[in-house]
């Protein structure tokens, strides 16, 4: 039986696994559907402290996860099917079937990013339709690609394709971003990107190519369509934090973000830290500083356990 299992391997679960090896709690870490978490999808990291001149996000979470391993953490790979938090030990299923017990669990599962819910969309996903232009960005050297958001991320992700991109569109449903200033002015100054005013994509087009060829949008005020000659469409509008394991166990809101209180959530033993039971910050230092508070929780609760 484990003393401490830890569901995720971004930066809040990677933390936590450092904090608790440290604690010579041995823990486990499952590192889940995305290994490294949403660090690994950009290039570069140039708000988290220690790094003034930046890092590049994988680097990051793989140096993370060597300093976890160095003080005796246990790495499988492997995604969470199912968890069994109603009596201890807890138990956790994998998809391949794999089960583990453990004293506690630390769920650090992230979150995902969103789509439209369009039909033409979910058909051509993985055939020029991505939620990470860092992942695939380099697959549309010298063609037009298209970014859907407003945010921060769709600053990011619109940026980052302008390296491969023969010209970005950055297609918002209003008439200003939501991003930071200082994110939505570096996309407004970049010659390589167009952005396209109060539009929402209707359709994904792929005119029987079975890959994407453009995309019709839709103004918002006027209602006229008109369609976007690219290659790829990356969809950056946010996303939903991975909890579907943990539903009718785990206190929730709303949107399904893990309800905590110092990350302790409702189930005595079971803690939470980084975007799953955050939705808003969202940032990588704000996870890593989660994961160290659930870390010594959960080895504050061993050992008034006497375990």
């Amino acid at each position: 039986m484990e003393k401490v299992i830890i569901l995720g391997s971004g930066a809040a679960g990677l933390a936590a696994a450092i904090y608790t090896a440290r604690a010579d709690l041995n823990p486990l870490v499952i590192e889940g559907l995305q290994p490294g978490g949403q660090l690994t999808t950009t290039t570069d990291v140039e708000n988290y402290p220690g790094f003034p001149e930046g890092i590049d996000g994988t680097m990051l979470m793989e140096n993370m996860k060597a300093q976890a391993k160095r003080f005796g953490a246990r790495v499988v790979s492997g995604t969470v099917s199912a968890v069994d938090f109603r009596k201890k030990p807890f138990r956790v299923t994998l998809d391949d079937g794999q089960g583990f017990e453990a004293r506690t669990v630390i769920v650090a599962t992230g979150a995902s990013a969103r789509y439209l819910g369009l039909e033409s969309e979910r058909k051509l996903m993985g055939r020029g339709v991505s939620g990470c232009a860092t992942c695939d960005g380099a697959l549309y050297r010298k063609v037009p690609v298209a970014v859907v958001g407003g945010g921060d991320t769709a600053m990011e992700e619109a940026a980052f394709l302008t390296r491969f991109a023969s010209r970005v569109y950055l297609i918002h449903r209003r008439d200003q971003f939501r991003a930071s200033k200082i994110m939505a002015d570096r996309v407004l100054a970049n010659p390589k990107i167009e952005v396209v005013w109060n539009a929402v994509v209707t359709e994904v087009l792929d005119v029987q190519a079975n890959e994407v060829m453009g995309v019709r949008v839709k103004d918002v005020k006027t209602g006229a369509e008109r369609v976007l000659e690219v290659k790829a469409m990356f969809s950056a509008i946010g996303h939903r934090p991975n909890t579907e394991a943990f539903k009718g166990q785990l206190a929730m809101d709303e949107q399904g973000y893990l309800a905590t209180r110092n990350t302790r959530t409702n189930v005595e033993g079971v803690f939470a830290a980084g975007d799953v039971q955050d939705p808003h910050y969202r940032q990588a230092v704000t996870a890593a500083g989660s994961g160290c508070m659930a870390a010594l929780e959960a080895q504050r609760y061993l050992e008034a356990k006497g375990e």
